[in-house]
């Protein structure tokens, strides 16, 4: 019986990184449904090849969607994510200081 809980406290546990992994990954700049979907392929690839789960085989969920993202987006697309992110950052605190200031 203590197996097959080790077995299952395995499994959550490669699930439970495998969606952190996921979330920071589409957070990360220029990333799309294609990248998260080839990342998701790659882990998933080499965890069933190896038998290793995520953690051990890639580390903090976080991280390695940083790596993942700096791989599998392209610089330009990144960058231009990263302008367009920090547009929309100022304009909402403008918005939000022009609101302040008229009460609303």
């Amino acid at each position: 019986m203590a197996k097959k809980d080790r077995t299952t406290d395995a499994a959550k546990d490669g699930e439970k990184w495998m969606a952190r992994f996921q979330v920071r990954l589409a957070m990360q700049p220029g990333v799309d449904r294609a990248v998260v979907l080839q990342a998701v392929k790659d882990v998933t690839a080499h965890c069933a090849d190896t038998g290793e789960p995520p953690q051990a085989a890639f580390g903090d969920p976080d991280a390695y969607a940083v790596q993942a993202a700096a791989r599998l987006v392209p610089a330009d697309r990144a960058a231009r994510a990263r302008r367009h992110n920090a547009v929309v950052d100022t304009l909402d605190s403008v918005l939000k200081r022009a609101g302040d200031i008229a009460g609303l």
